[in-house]
């Protein structure tokens, strides 16, 4: 039987275990609708039960991961509105998190950045596509770090983490990570100390990720299965009297 953890120690195995989870969604290796069973979760943690149910709760709360009752609890399936709000969020928040980055961004910070987009491009070299799924995400939370407010942090990991998921659902062919150079781009904007240009190709940068995704609803939803599978329904025979 597992034993109970003291809280702070608590606290930081809740912390991994998000991590660990947001990583795996970063890099695709949980996919939409799969299931996260408490007791696998306790057993690779080295935890008790309620210290998962506690970080899924937490995840819950953010939208990462659907708690059913009855069933448990699965990592989150955005629907295509969903993913559009998630797309619209982004679209309003984060020329705000590259204006402030332009405005204060330090030289520690943006070395930091330079470094993860040269990652990025060792990652898109090797072809390491789950990996660069994770990094392309990563980036956008490290530009908020570095525009230095917590609550940009928070609402950052929560939508890069719902955008991957969204992507995994709705990307068009092969679409697996924000379109290269662009990063690179803002980051020379913020450098530059070019505030209005840098929310400006942010802007631009997430329309570019939007239309990588197929977010349009079925015209038309099938009547019936044999619709949806596009097979013709045989006429029923009437029964003989």
């Amino acid at each position: 039987m597992t034993t109970e953890l003291p809280a702070a120690s608590r606290g930081r195995s809740e912390a991994l275990i998000r991590s660990r989870i947001l990583q795996a969604i970063f890099e695709r290796r949980l996919p939409p609708g799969e299931k996260l069973t408490e007791d696998r979760l306790a057993e690779l943690f080295g935890v008790s039960r309620t210290v998962v149910r506690q970080a899924l709760a937490r995840l819950a709360q953010d939208g990462i991961v659907e708690q059913q009752p009855n069933r448990g609890a699965f990592v989150a399936a955005p629907s295509r509105a969903d993913a559009r709000h998630v797309l619209e969020a982004r679209a309003v928040v984060e020329p705000e998190v590259a204006h402030a980055a332009a405005c204060q961004c330090g030289a520690a910070a943006l070395e930091r950045l330079r470094r993860h987009i040269a990652t990025e491009n060792e990652a898109r070299a090797a072809g390491d596509r789950g990996t660069l799924v994770r990094l392309t995400g990563e980036f956008h939370v490290t530009l908020a770090e570095a525009a230095g407010n917590p609550v940009f942090v928070r609402l950052l990991t929560e939508l890069q983490a719902l955008s991957s998921l969204s992507i995994l659902l709705y990307a068009r062919g092969e679409h697996a990570a924000c379109p290269p150079h662009e990063h690179a781009t803002i980051v020379g904007a913020i450098e530059r100390g070019e505030a209005e240009e840098a929310a400006r190709l942010m802007r631009e940068h997430i329309s570019h990720v939007a239309a990588e995704m197929d977010l349009s609803e079925p015209q038309e939803r099938p009547v019936g299965l044999a619709q949806a599978l596009g097979i013709k329904p045989r006429a029923r025979r009437m029964p003989l009297r």
